[in-house]
């Protein structure tokens, strides 16, 4: 049975970044997209003209930083190797108490297909989501195989997002 990680969050956090479960890599190491060729990190730098430096809590400080939050949408399931695809016996996540600790969360963003299905399907019927918007994106995963520059253009939400959330902390 695979656990997925802690999530990487604070109180003036307003996005949550939800992946499906840490691949076999990250899992490993222990960080979020530790994969060297999961696009996740030099997506995220990118939309903020930043260098993604070796460092994996500089990594996390950076995006904590811009107020966004990392985590995944399963607690537990098996799997064989990385690949979603190959996901048995998913067990969620507790959102109603993330959610409920962490009140500015507002815009919950998918990385990846299988993290927006599993979400819609083992979570969203139990939350109020009435102030939060759901933004499915592309895999940030090499296996998912859409070129770069389309990441960019559907990730860049985020960088919108993170930038309202800037300026609404600075009012």
């Amino acid at each position: 049975m695979l656990s997925s990680f802690p999530p990487v969050i604070h109180e003036q956090c307003s996005i949550l970044i939800l992946g499906s479960m840490p691949g076999a890599e990250s899992l490993r190491l222990q960080q979020y997209y530790a994969h060297p060729r999961n696009h996740f990190w030099k997506i995220i730098f990118h939309m903020f003209n930043g260098t993604v430096p070796e460092e994996y809590e500089s990594r996390l400080a950076f995006s904590q930083s811009k107020g966004i939050a990392l985590w995944d949408v399963l607690q537990y399931c098996e799997r064989e190797g990385s690949l979603d695809v190959n996901i048995q016996k998913p067990v969620a996540n507790n959102f109603a108490e993330l959610l409920a600790t962490y009140p500015n969360i507002r815009h919950l963003c998918f990385n990846g297909g299988k993290a927006y299905d599993l979400f819609k399907r083992h979570v969203q019927a139990d939350l109020d989501l009435d102030l939060i918007t759901l933004y499915p994106l592309p895999s940030s995963s090499p296996a998912h195989t859409i070129s770069m520059d389309k990441k960019l253009k559907s990730w860049s939400v985020i960088g919108e997002l993170a930038g309202k959330f800037r300026h609404e902390e600075n009012v």
